[in-house]
């Protein structure tokens, strides 16, 4: 018996071919995927915390969960359009956008336009939709700030030029996040300023004063309002006697929520804690709660390894473009998506203070998950436009193309064969 071993053609050959992590397309694949399981088991989650509510409010188990299937069916359009605009239409969208979302800011501090939801004015109603303006500002200052940046970029040397005016209008945009008050929103806000400064090579004296101002700032507004300091005093024990049915109530619910799941959950629809009297927002801010109640520990972990491979995509798609503008931004939506997923999953375990952000892709409500679809969109045209890429994506929709082409005319089945000695055209003629 004789082996066969490969020649040294072959051999070259499959040295020369690069691993799946170095191919053009895998920074878009990966985006694609992790995306698309994001928001499927979202929607499952969704519709599974949600049922009970739902049917109490709605007299249908599936209300919440129809609701959330629109905002997907707008989010992904939305998606697929913005990952095939230009990068100079994005540079050009940034400035607008920031002025747009300044004024909805403003907008929603207004008594009467502002919809005020257990002590916070975040909303403003729309029929049919509660708009949130501090998730379009991520967008507009991750946008102009990038933009800004590049257009500075000869004059960045001066910490002055570096500062001004990217910062004081960060600030004054998470001056009127906090006034709603919002304080996850300002951790993620304040979160991209930092990294755009940090793709430019801001010095670390910049950082120092930043984040020590932050501390400052943060400390005396928890001095205060009594409830802010109320939740830095029960974070530490939520489920003690004195905070048990207080302010520690959502965070000890949570966190029986996921010893209850154990390694592989009760199983999907089966939760307690989405019943009444259970955990408060089920399906919104601790929707990664009612995951580890069903899926478990593998569930969440899961979760977790999928907005792992959606930053680490993104940071792979910033490094590999050659335009200065996508690098920062595409560096900021990452930051933008991966801290916000961060704080949230962080809170849900005891390891922060409730803050109250989503679960991006996760968690109820288009208000967030169609801008946060636009900026994976943003993503995907970065990395349609990485070296190789579009070369790549052209090569494979040809190959698509003919093999549709090469299917369809493909005969549907063998013809017939006719017997020897008939015809098909007329009665076979008598024999003589």
């Amino acid at each position: 018996m004789t082996t066969l071993s490969a020649g040294p053609a072959a051999r070259r050959a499959t040295a020369a071919r690069p691993s799946v992590l170095q191919r053009p397309l895998a920074s878009y694949y990966l985006v694609i995927v992790s995306t698309g399981l994001l928001l499927a088991i979202g929607f499952i989650m969704v519709l599974s915390a949600s049922s009970v509510r739902s049917y109490q409010t709605f007299h249908s188990a599936y209300a919440i969960a129809i609701k959330q299937g629109l905002y997907i069916g707008i989010g992904l359009p939305a998606l697929w359009v913005s990952s095939r605009v230009p990068v100079k239409i994005w540079r050009r969208t940034g400035l607008p956008l920031l002025l747009l979302s300044i004024f909805l800011l403003c907008a929603v501090l207004v008594p009467g336009i502002g919809r005020n939801v257990d002590g916070a004015r975040r909303w403003i109603a729309l029929p049919g939709f509660n708009l949130q303006p501090s998730e379009l500002a991520k967008l507009g200052i991750t946008l102009w700030g990038a933009d800004l940046l590049v257009r500075k970029r000869k004059l960045l040397r001066d910490w002055k030029h570096l500062v001004v005016p990217l910062v004081p209008v960060v600030a004054f945009v998470a001056a009127l996040v906090m006034l709603e008050p919002d304080m996850g929103t300002t951790i993620v806000v304040t979160s991209i300023l930092m990294s755009l400064l940090w793709v430019v090579g801001a010095p670390a004296r910049v950082f120092a004063w930043m984040v020590s101002s932050a501390l400052l700032l943060g400390t005396v507004m928890a001095l205060a309002e009594p409830y802010r300091l109320a939740r830095l005093t029960s974070f530490a024990d939520p489920c003690s006697t004195t905070h048990r049915l207080d302010k520690g109530y959502q965070a000890c619910q949570g966190l029986q929520a996921l010893d209850a799941g154990g390694w592989l959950g009760l199983g999907l629809g089966a939760s307690r804690e989405k019943w009444a009297g259970g955990l408060p927002n089920p399906y919104t801010d601790y929707v990664y709660a009612i995951v580890g109640e069903e899926l478990g520990l593998l569930g969440t972990l899961t979760v977790l390894l999928l907005f792992a491979t959606l930053t680490f995509a993104g940071i792979r798609i910033a490094k590999r473009t050659t335009d200065p503008f996508a690098r920062l931004a595409a560096t900021g939506i990452t930051v933008w998506i991966a801290v916000q997923a961060l704080v949230n999953m962080a809170t849900v375990v005891g390891l922060v203070p409730i803050t109250g952000i989503p679960l991006p892709l996760i968690s109820f409500g288009g208000s967030a998950l169609i801008p946060t679809l636009v900026g994976i969109g943003m993503l995907l045209s970065f990395a349609r436009a990485e070296p190789g890429a579009e070369k790549a994506l052209k090569a494979k929709q040809g190959r698509l193309r003919q093999l549709v082409l090469r299917t369809a005319a493909t005969p549907a089945g063998p013809v017939p064969r006719q017997r020897s000695g008939t015809t098909t055209r007329g009665p076979v003629s008598r024999r003589r």
